[in-house]
């Protein structure tokens, strides 16, 4: 007699050694189980057919010649089932495997995986805060390269500030201390002597809150884009000083100079329309008092 390998069954029915119906995953196993239980008798079925056709061959060579093709039909009909039904098993079992893995680690005792959880939450956080500590280490190790790099550019700088507004002139860095991290610049237009007619140049040690580099000259490319509406520090034209505006119209290209209408510049009762370069135009601090 010939069973396929894949479909002969001679273990008991696993209805035999069912657990009694619980609720939850266990009523979810009962009923994976039930079904497995199913497959495997319409399995029992199918290959019984099988062993008859082949038994009719055996013992009736004579008449198989006579209905060939109706038998090897209806055998290629009986594998063809036998098939499906054995990767259904396949999946079935599949299945079974996930939700009995389910239920051993869901019987862990608590106090055991809550130990589990603390000592894994422990790790996570201990290299986060070391992670943490050495991007915060790398990043001020760059902030403080960037600012040694200013050395001789013009920035721009708030000079001063008080309750009621803050000054931003453009300077030129002369030193940077990366101990103090301070820097030390120069206002090169010249101020008035309160004591005196003579003119003077205002240096002035600041930390490095107090500036903003300006976009390179050369290099539009990595300037930042600021759209129609939004608020920026700008040199108002013709001084040293930056005030708040709002960009008044879109630029076709970064290059191009920024169209700017600056706060409490009215004219004739409206605010006139001024063309700023895209190197003295640099983002609104955050709190700025003007």
């Amino acid at each position: 007699m010939w069973w396929p390998r894949s479909t002969r069954f001679t273990r008991r029915s696993s209805r035999d050694e069912m657990p009694p119906a619980g609720g939850g995953e266990l009523g979810v196993l009962l009923k994976e189980l039930n079904d497995l239980d199913q497959l495997r008798k319409e399995q029992e079925v199918v290959i019984t057919k099988i062993n008859n056709v082949h038994r009719e061959i055996c013992s009736s060579p004579e008449m198989v010649d006579k209905s060939v093709d109706a038998i090897l039909l209806k055998l290629r009909g009986l594998y063809t089932r036998a098939k499906e039904l054995s990767e259904s098993e396949i999946s079935a079992s599949t299945a079974l495997i996930g939700l009995l893995d389910g239920l051993l680690q869901s019987g862990a005792s608590t106090a055991q995986r809550k130990k589990i959880e603390i000592g894994e939450q422990k790790k996570k956080r201990i290299k986060s805060d070391t992670d943490t500590a050495r991007f915060s280490a790398a990043s001020m190790r760059n902030q403080l390269d960037q600012a040694a790099n200013l050395k001789g550019e013009q920035v721009a700088a708030r000079v001063k500030s008080d309750d009621e507004k803050d000054e931003w002139f453009v300077v030129k860095v002369i030193h940077f201390d990366k101990e103090t991290k301070e820097y030390e610049v120069l206002d090169e237009e010249p101020g008035d002597d309160e004591e005196s007619t003579q003119k003077f140049e205002r240096k002035y040690k600041l930390p490095m809150s107090c500036i903003i580099p300006f976009p390179k000259k050369g290099d539009a490319s990595s300037a930042p884009d600021f759209g129609q509406g939004r608020q920026v520090l700008a040199v108002y034209p013709g001084t040293t000083a930056l005030y708040r505006a709002t960009v008044a119209s879109h630029r076709k290209r970064k290059s191009d100079d920024y169209i700017l209408e600056f706060d409490d510049d009215e004219e004739d009762g409206s605010l006139p329309q001024r063309a700023v370069p895209f190197y003295r135009v640099v983002a609104l601090p955050e709190g700025h008092r003007q």
